[in-house]
Parts: structure tokens; C-alpha cells; sequence
């Protein structure tokens, strides 16, 4: 097997993903079966400077240098050979926010990233004009912010992108941008596969009496579907990545994608009527539609699959670290106790004991907002337990209540989508640090949503792996094979991974404590004006 992966080394019968996180960029080399052969990363962490959060130029490459770096030297341990060559690359990002360059290709002001919300009184009033919801980290509100606040800076503008799309840029001198990160930059017309021309006028008319030197479409990046080419490596380029010498121009690259979009690419949940949950720090849904919803809803941001199929997505700020929090309390108690437990035992012990709770948490009710909410518009985190001196008060209520409270604000988003549009849902897939323990996660996660969740054994490599299909993709594809055969029929066809249904006394049980969680929601929006 290692003699066969080398000789595909060394023709080139790779794939190289690349996805700049928040706190880790992670390089991950797979064969031509799209199987995961080597991998580097690098950590970096964003700065928060005059008031935005950012990363500078010198981390972005010092960074992709490194990741590079560490992939090729685990391809020299591992296999003997210098890597000189891939089949294709592709580079992933954590989506929107904004970058802008003039004419000689100068970054004007600093990147700022999705994490700003500066740029919310823009987002609400692009809202209002386009009758389309617009989160405040996509790229138009923060142009738009920009252009509201007179920034200086604003008439030198020539190109506007996202980190993707400016790191492709330089390795290929190619300004494109993958439909699904585009969607995350101004809003996609489904039809056409590309930005929405309506739209683009109402935009420049709002503009039209600051009399700047461009009309919107014209800096924004060209859009691509995954599968087509997006452009090669120069000579340039590949000392980018690699100083040393060894890698060679000429590699093709696909389109570059978003964060949001790799990871639907690596759960396979990019055909119609199937999504996926993130569900760790924050969870997001993500649920690929048949046809868009009836009209814009503030809970759900509208962007598209690589291939430009829209998708409703539910982002809430909140998800775990209320439930680590209380577990860390346990864990304390153990120790005082004198019990030495190891912390994925007690997860383990904890989120088992609270299948045997009440299906309703028994009355209890809790919030898990560290942080502000604006699924439930709460604007600051103030976590919260309430009860009644009626409700069943036992542990394993507590942690079902912790547990339900950990996918409350999700199902708010989601019961939009799933019962007043009427979206329906095949099947979905967890991922994420709320599904280790096995079956806990995902059976509540299916009552809240009401249809089968898969946790596959066979993680992958998250979002690098996910570009690292799409760049195979491009070049590996048969004529006519659709991205949704691809990964079902070639790259997840015989993964082992386990699917749970709704219990049906789950699901009821949920609903009834989704009824107080809601009901209660002027509880916690009370104590943040109290508790300043």
C-alpha cells in the first residue's frame, strides 16, 4: 500500500487542500481517491487592532509556508519522496468579511474578518433595499459600511475579495471566487450562478451620489462552480508556497471555497433536502434547498453549495461551553471527593445518565448564552437555570436541560425552515464536539429537527480535506458526473458511520421543552438588563 501511494506521489496523482481557520491553518495531501495521505497545519490566532479583529499579510503567508512545510517534510517521513508536484490544489477560508486592493494590487485598509460586527448598521439597511437578508460580516455591508463611514480609502478600490480568494490570486493571478464563498459576499441568483443583477443596480443607485470610480460588479471576483478550472500555479506562486524550490508551477487549482462550503463538501451534504450540523463552540445548520424560502427571515443567512444550490443557514453563537462549564463543575466535585476521573469519562457518565431524565427535562429550563444570541435576539450572554418548585430537580434532568439548551436557539432557526416554509429534510449529519459521546448528541440533535442523523466513524480532515475533493474534483471527474455522485459514489461510498431516527417520545418531549425555552426568552433578555 505505501509502495503504491509513493508512485502516485510521484506522478502527481494527488490533491492539496489548504483552510485558513480561525485559530489553525491546516494542509491536507490526499491521493486520487481522495483518501487523506499526509497532512501539516499551523496555528495562528487574530489580532484585535484599532477597534477590528485582523490577521496581517506576513501571518498569512508565514502561515501557509509553515502548513506547507510541515505537510511536505510528513511526506518525507512517511514515504521517502521529495514532494515536487500534486494534481491540483484548493484553498478554503473562514468565510466573508473584507479585503480590498488598488490598481497595483496594495491592500488598502487591514483584512478584516468575519468576527467584526462593525459593519451592522450597513447589513440592515442593505436588508431593507434588497428585501433580502444581509448578515453584517458579508463583504457588501462592509463595503457599504465603508462607503457610509466616507473612509478614505473607499475611492482607490479596484478588487474587492475574501482570504480565499486574494491567497488564489496570488498563486495564480486569477481573480475568481467558488460560488458558495460568493454567496457569503453578495447575494446569488440561483438561476443565473451569479451575483444578483437586480440586486448589483439597486446597489449602485444607493452609491450613485458619492460618485466613486466603479460600479460593484466590476471589483468584485468572478464566480466559479466547483469542477471548473480556476487557474494554475505560476513560477510566483509556487515560491509562495514553497521557498525552497521543490514544488512546480503549473498545477491546476479549483475554485476557492468557504469554509461553510468545504464543510458541507466533507460531510457529503450538498445534494437537495440533506445538510449538516456543526455543533462545538457555536452550532450552525446547514440545509440545501429545493427552491428558496418565501421571503427573508433575519434567522436564516441564504448562501449556496459549490455547485450554487441555495442553502439556509442557521448560525448561533452558543452551543457548548455552558455544558463544559457545568461538566468542569462535576469534575471539581470528583476531585474533592477524591475521585480522580478522566474528563471524556466524565462527559461520557454525564451525557449518558441524561437519557435516563424525563423526555421534558422534568420543567427544568436552561439557557447557555455565554455570549449574545441573535437567533433569539439576546444581546448579551447571561447563561441561566431556572425552575419551578414543581419540576423534577435530578441530574439527569439537569443534563438533559443542559444538553436540549445546547440546540435551542438551532431549532428556533430550523423550525422556521422545516415547518413554516415547509423545507423538507431527508437526512443530516453531526459533527462537531457535542457528538463524542456516542449517540447522545445525535438522538437529541434528531428530535430537535425531526429526521436521521449520521456521525460518521471516518471523520476526515474537516475543511482542508473537504477543498482537497473539490481540487480532485476538477480533475478526476468523469464527463457529466454531477459533485453529488462524486462524494456519494466515489468518495464516501462504504465510510462506516452511525444513523439514528427520531424517537418519537424524543421528539415530543423536545417540542415541549422548546415551548418553555421560547415561552422563557424574556427571562433571560430581563436578566442582561439587570446583571450590566
Amino acid at each position: 500500500m505505501q509502495r503504491e501511494i509513493t508512485e502516485k506521489i510521484k506522478r502527481g496523482k494527488t490533491a492539496l487542500g489548504i483552510e485558513f481557520g480561525s485559530t489553525r491553518i491546516k494542509a491536507v495531501l490526499t491521493d486520487d481517491e481522495c483518501q487523506p495521505i499526509a497532512s501539516g497545519s499551523h496555528e495562528w490566532e487574530n489580532r484585535y487592532e484599532n477597534g477590528i479583529w485582523t490577521y496581517t499579510l506576513d501571518d498569512v503567508w508565514s502561515g501557509i509556508r509553515h502548513c506547507y512545510a510541515e505537510m511536505a517534510e510528513d511526506v518525507r517521513r512517511q514515504y521517502g519522496v521529495t514532494l515536487k508536484t500534486v494534481g491540483a490544489i484548493g484553498i478554503s477560508a473562514m468565510m466573508h468579511g473584507y479585503m480590498v486592493f488598488d490598481k497595483e494590487g496594495e491592500l488598502l485598509v487591514p483584512f478584516r474578518t468575519w468576527r467584526n460586527n462593525n459593519a451592522a448598521p450597513a447589513a440592515e439597511k442593505l436588508s431593507a433595499l434588497f428585501g433580502y437578508h444581509i448578515p453584517a460580516r458579508w463583504s457588501v455591508a462592509h463595503l457599504y459600511q465603508a462607503i457610509l463611514d466616507n473612509e478614505p480609502h473607499v475611492p482607490s478600490i479596484d478588487f474587492q475579495t475574501t482570504l480565499e480568494g486574494y491567497v488564489h490570486w496570488k498563486l495564480t493571478v486569477r481573480k475568481v471566487i467558488g460560488i458558495g464563498e460568493a454567496s457569503g459576499m453578495f447575494p446569488i441568483d440561483p438561476k443565473t450562478r451569479g451575483y444578483n443583477a437586480e440586486m448589483l443596480k439597486k446597489f449602485d443607485a444607493l452609491i450613485a451620489d458619492k460618485k466613486l470610480p466603479f460600479v460593484l460588479e466590476d471589483i468584485l471576483p468572478k464566480i466559479l462552480v466547483a469542477g471548473k478550472e480556476a487557474g494554475r500555479l505560476t513560477e510566483e506562486g509556487a515560491k509562495l508556497l514553497d521557498p525552497t524550490g521543490n514544488l512546480e508551477a503549473g498545477i491546476v487549482l479549483c475554485p476557492p471555497e468557504g469554509d461553510a462550503g468545504t464543510g458541507m463538501v466533507a460531510t457529503n451534504a450538498v445534494r437537495p433536502r440533506t445538510g449538516n450540523v456543526s455543533a462545538g463552540t457555536s452550532v450552525f445548520a446547514m440545509i440545501v434547498l429545493e427552491k428558496e424560502l418565501s421571503r427573508p427571515y433575519d434567522e436564516i443567512d441564504l448562501v449556496t453549495t459549490p455547485v450554487g444550490d441555495p442553502v439556509g443557514m442557521v448560525h448561533c453563537n452558543n452551543c457548548t461551553s455552558d455544558l463544559n462549564g457545568w461538566v468542569g463543575l462535576f469534575g471539581e466535585f470528583a476531585a474533592l471527593a477524591g475521585l480522580e476521573i478522566p474528563k471524556s469519562r466524565l462527559y461520557d457518565l454525564l451525557y449518558k445518565h441524561s437519557l435516563t431524565g424525563d423526555k421534558d427535562c422534568g420543567g427544568l429550563l436552561s439557557y447557555n448564552y455565554v455570549s449574545n444570541e441573535h437567533i433569539t435576539k439576546v444581546e448579551e450572554g447571561r447563561p441561566l437555570f431556572v425552575r419551578t418548585s414543581e419540576s423534577k430537580f435530578d441530574l439527569a434532568n439537569f443534563m438533559r436541560a443542559n444538553l436540549f439548551a445546547s440546540l435551542g436557539a438551532l431549532k428556533v432557526g430550523c423550525d422556521i425552515m422545516l415547518k413554516k416554509e415547509g423545507v423538507r429534510l431527508d437526512a443530516i449529519t453531526g459533527h462537531g464536539g457535542l457528538f463524542k459521546t456516542e449517540r447522545v448528541g445525535q438522538s437529541y440533535l434528531a428530535a430537535a429537527i425531526g429526521a436521521p442523523v449520521t456521525v460518521m466513524k471516518t471523520a476526515g480532515e474537516g475543511g482542508a480535506w473537504g477543498i482537497a475533493i473539490l481540487a480532485n474534483y476538477v480533475v478526476t471527474k468523469k464527463a457529466g458526473e454531477s459533485l453529488e455522485d462524486y462524494l456519494s459514489d466515489r468518495v464516501f461510498a462504504g465510510q462506516e458511520g452511525i444513523t439514528l431516527a427520531p424517537d418519537p417520545a424524543d421528539a415530543e418531549g423536545f417540542e415541549a421543552f422548546a415551548a418553555r425555552y421560547v415561552k422563557g426568552l424574556p427571562i433571560v433578555r430581563e436578566a442582561v438588563e439587570c446583571m450590566k
